[in-house]
């Protein structure tokens, strides 16, 4: 029984290419008020939106490693990269509950449109990948899916730029076609997109209902967990550390960065080698 409490204990392995997944694990803080996270930035090689299938696969390969030594009991890639190239892969070489971002969000805009129009932005390899696309057509292939790569919106983010007229004005060129492609819903289909909304939402018109995949994965998260009898029942207890951070680079700029955006003050965040894993 002892072992049982001791695993329904263990954290949730959150990571991200970079600052990214903090708003998923902000969504899990908020949702899942009893969870312990481990998050791991790969901020040493952010963005992962440039780079090849083989190339994210290694690094999520080594990041998932990584997580396992932390003994979690559930993994979130935290990164719609990741979750397009290297989910179903992952998938099948972890013998703990691992999920996505792509399959919560894509599900939430299915069920918000109703002209059948729903607009995707996100990193080169997320549209190129195709996966909002193929999940979505699966479950309706009357809905009509527009993608749009943007990918400076990830540096802007990184750099803290949420709110700054270089950020308007380069969302306003890349959300031009989509606003004369009359979506209704759009999903934000990289998880550093939730940091700049407000300047998505206020170009694309309250007419188009904005999909945050991030809270959608923490919903599903919760869902899964009670599902499979892994939540943790109880708040811990006081002194225990119930957030860990981990990057693989620039720890200083990843602390000031997630203090700004979570409500929990981050004592630290520990630089690991991730090649070693």
């Amino acid at each position: 029984m002892n072992g049982q409490e001791e695993w329904h204990n263990s954290p949730i392995g959150v990571f991200d290419s970079g600052v990214g997944g903090l708003t998923v694990a902000r969504e899990i803080m908020r949702q899942l008020p009893n969870e312990r996270i481990v998050y791991f930035g790969d901020t040493a090689r952010v963005p992962y939106g440039s780079k090849s299938k083989e190339t994210v696969m290694k690094y999520s390969r080594q990041i998932v490693n990584f997580l396992m030594t932390q003994q979690v009991k559930a993994i979130v890639v935290a990164c719609n990269t990741a979750s397009a190239y290297a989910l179903d892969e992952l998938e099948h070489e972890v013998d703990i509950p691992i999920i996505g971002v792509v399959r919560p969000g894509a599900k939430a805009a299915m069920e918000a449109t109703k002209n059948g129009k729903i607009g995707v932005i996100a990193t080169e390899a997320t549209i190129n990948s195709g996966i909002y696309n193929r999940y979505i057509e699966k479950n309706d292939r009357s809905v009509k899916i527009i993608g749009k790569a943007c990918p400076l919106f990830v540096p802007l983010v990184e750099e803290g730029l949420w709110e700054d007229p270089v950020t308007d004005e380069i969302a306003r060129r890349y959300l031009t076609e989509l606003i004369d492609s009359d979506i209704d819903t759009l999903i934000l289909g990289c998880t550093h997109y939730p940091m700049i909304r407000s300047t998505v939402g206020r170009i694309m018109g309250k007419q188009v209902t904005l999909v945050n995949p991030a809270y959608e994965t923490a919903r599903e998260l919760k869902d899964m967990l009670l599902e499979k009898g892994l939540e943790s029942e109880h708040r811990p207890g006081l002194g225990t550390e119930l957030y860990r951070f981990f990057v693989s680079d620039a720890a200083d700029k990843f602390q000031r960065f997630a203090n700004s955006i979570l409500t929990y003050g981050i004592l630290s965040a520990k630089v690991i080698n991730i090649d070693e894993f």
